[in-house]
This record gives structure tokens, C-alpha cells and sequence, in this order.
């Protein structure tokens, strides 16, 4: 193998580009991150439902949980970014 050869992963990633499939994935990845990003107790009484235009929606059970998250949203955008490693989301809204 020379320099021209692609590791499984890139010529993956590069097909799924060229298909229009990476962005779906990513969100698709990004939204089953919200548990681990979140931690336990906080996933149980909220739920990531679906991205759109660049903004995850969660829907919460609870005000006071949704102002703690509110006040910690750019906190949570990055972590879930790095999670899926692509830029995903720019905000988050939550219901």
C-alpha cells in the first residue's frame, strides 16, 4: 500500500459525504450523545428529540431543570459537538 491509500474510516466518511448521509449521521449520533453528555439523572427527566436548522430541541419535565439547563446550553453544545467530533448544533431549545 502506498500513499494513496485511505484508512476504512476516511473512505467511509468521504462516501457518506458525497451520498449527503454524514449529516444525518451526525445528528442521528448527536442526539443518542444527550444521555452521556448530560449525565444519568438529568437524561431521565429530559429527552433529545430531533435537530433542526442547526438547533437540538429537548423536551424536559420540569422548569427548574429546564433553567439549569438553559443557563448551561453553550456548555452543552460543545460537549455534544465533541462528542460526535463535527460541528452539529449551534444552539438548543428546550420544551
Amino acid at each position: 500500500m502506498g500513499k494513496e491509500a485511505q484508512s476504512i474510516g476516511d473512505a467511509l466518511r468521504k462516501f457518506l459525504r458525497q451520498e449527503g448521509l454524514e449529516t444525518p449521521l451526525n445528528e442521528h449520533r448527536l442526539i443518542a450523545a444527550w444521555p452521556e453528555a448530560v449525565g444519568r439523572t438529568v437524561a431521565e427527566r429530559s429527552k433529545a428529540v430531533a435537530i433542526r436548522g442547526g438547533v437540538l430541541h429537548v423536551q424536559v419535565t420540569s422548569a427548574p431543570l429546564r433553567n439549569s439547563l438553559v443557563y448551561n446550553r453553550s456548555i452543552l453544545v460543545e460537549r455534544l459537538n465533541a462528542a460526535v467530533g463535527a460541528h452539529v448544533i449551534d444552539d438548543i431549545t428546550f420544551h
